[in-house]
């Protein structure tokens, strides 16, 4: 059992750190994007913010399935 709680302990660390990169990688993109495309006012926010949700989803995904991919190796 103690297996399967490290297992699932580094899955979640897999999942927060790859949320923590891409949504710092989204806000940096979604900032530059706002600007480069001028998005009017305050569409600016949502804008930047569904980029850094939807990057830091993505990252956090991949990143999980990696951790659990790695998982079952005895490493």
């Amino acid at each position: 059992m103690a297996n399967n709680n490290s297992c699932l302990a580094r899955i979640t660390a897999g999942v927060a750190i790859g949320g923590a990169v891409g949504g710092a990688v989204g806000a940096v993109y979604g900032t530059y994007e706002a600007i480069r495309f001028k998005v009017p006012g305050l569409m600016k926010i949502r804008y930047i913010g569904q980029t850094t949700v939807g990057s830091a989803a993505i990252f956090g995904l991949f990143l999980g399935a990696g951790s659990l991919i790695h998982c079952g190796k005895g490493y």
